[in-house]
């Protein structure tokens, strides 16, 4: 992970007020009220603000901080990224994100993106570009033949430019697929980010059990809002790390080195 060394802070100081005053409002009353959700900077305001983007960078959202959170697609050392949070706290849009972001921050030619997912529904909404191959229902052959594809390419891959995200929304729906494309996911879990494909797969915390293999396949884990603790501690938490603070859809937090990095979603 990387940033630069540009910051956009206007957007994280009225989320932090925002937050302090809902807590002093709900400590000064004794009716309990409704926590309304904080808004997430605008993808459009933050690029703009950053600007341009070295060539390898994919842009996964602001720091508390102010600096843009990247992943530098030509370095494999952080291998492929596990998204990983409570039930509605935010996966499938953080993918959603980091899609819409493609279309601001690069060519086609140069980062293109497929998504597997059991709810093809749930990406109508999200702008359809030269950017995207394709959204393949997680039980439809259409679904194992892009791992296959992609495994394919990977292996023959030998433009330094080019790199393709998988974006898979669930992993225990995707690891009871056939065995051919369990071991071709395998493979570019292990060997993908070095042939320019990153695999970015969402998981439900509270079933990590379903798929307790994988997890250690993955170099890098970003976390969502995870309420139980042990949960938390299960997949690579500590009492540092504090998941349950998260705000829920807008807010996700990775570990960098010894310290924990929180970072705000930027949607359109």
């Amino acid at each position: 992970m990387s940033d630069t060394n540009h910051r956009f802070p206007l957007a994280l100081e009225a989320l932090a007020e925002l937050k302090m005053e809902m807590q002093a409002s709900s400590s000064g009353s004794s009716t309990p009220q409704a926590k309304p959700m904080p808004a997430a900077p605008s993808l459009n305001s933050v690029l703009s603000e950053i600007g341009p983007l070295p060539r390898e960078a994919l842009f996964l959202g602001i720091a508390s901080d102010g600096l843009p959170v990247l992943l530098n697609l030509h370095d494999p050392l952080p291998g492929p990224l596990l998204v990983t949070a409570d039930a509605g706290a935010g996966k499938t849009i953080f993918l959603q994100t980091i899609a819409q972001s493609l279309v601001h921050t690069h060519n086609p030619e140069d980062v293109q993106y497929g998504v597997i997912t059991k709810y093809p529904e749930e990406w109508e909404g999200v702008k359809q570009t030269g950017h995207c191959v394709g959204i393949f229902p997680t039980f439809h052959n259409s679904a194992q033949d892009f791992i296959l594809s992609l495994a394919s390419w990977a292996h023959e891959n030998k433009n330094p430019r080019q790199a393709i995200l998988l974006m898979i929304d669930d992993l225990e729906e995707v690891a009871r697929l056939d065995f051919d494309t369990v071991q071709n996911l395998r493979w570019l879990l292990l060997r993908g980010p070095a042939r320019r494909v990153w695999p970015v797969i969402t998981m439900n915390a509270e079933r990590y059990g379903q798929v307790l293999a994988w997890i250690p396949g993955f170099r890098t884990r970003i976390f969502g809002r995870i309420k139980d603790g042990r949960v938390a501690g299960a997949l690579g938490g500590d009492k540092a790390s504090a998941f349950d603070t998260l705000e829920p859809r807008v807010q996700f937090s990775l570990r960098e080195s010894e310290n924990w990095i929180r970072f705000w979603l930027a949607v359109c």
